[in-house]
């Protein structure tokens, strides 16, 4: 029987660094690690994002991760400290083992993704007059914040 998504991740899950909101704030802090965020262009317009970090659609992590590539990112080195965040966990999930395979060394990924970050009472920047609330899982427009991936 095939795989499906949910296995992909939940596989990745169990085989990567997962941190908390507390331990990726304290990377953060401490400036020693660059953190990643795999969203699409119009979440970061949605929900926001961690102040300071990068941003490369989850569809062009391999190819802006590469040194190699003429579309590699300045920001990303594999020799780096790197902790990647989507919404919920899943993407980035993924995208950890996809760094790792193109060889990073130091890579986690936010468990629960910016959802997690902004229920822990931690700041989002840059909403463009949406606002979430963590505590009841909607955005402004009242979409769960639960939607999506």
């Amino acid at each position: 029987m095939a795989a499906t998504a949910a296995d992909l991740v939940a596989d990745a899950t169990a085989r990567i660094r997962n941190l908390t909101p507390a331990q990726v704030e304290a990377h953060l802090l401490a400036r020693d690690a660059i953190l990643l965020d795999v969203r699409e262009p119009d979440e970061l317009a949605e929900h926001g994002r961690v102040a300071d970090a990068v941003h490369v659609p989850r569809g062009q992590l391999e190819f802006a991760a590469d040194p190699t590539s003429p579309l590699h990112h300045p920001a990303l080195d594999p020799a780096w400290r790197t902790i990647v965040y989507c919404w919920l966990g899943s993407r980035s999930a993924l995208s950890v083992l996809a760094l790792e395979s193109l060889g990073y060394r130091d890579v986690a990924h936010l468990d629960g993704g910016l959802r997690a970050w902004a229920a822990a009472g931690l700041p989002v920047v840059g909403l463009a007059g949406w606002h979430l609330d963590a505590a009841a899982g909607t955005t402004a427009r009242g979409r769960s914040a639960g939607e999506g991936w």
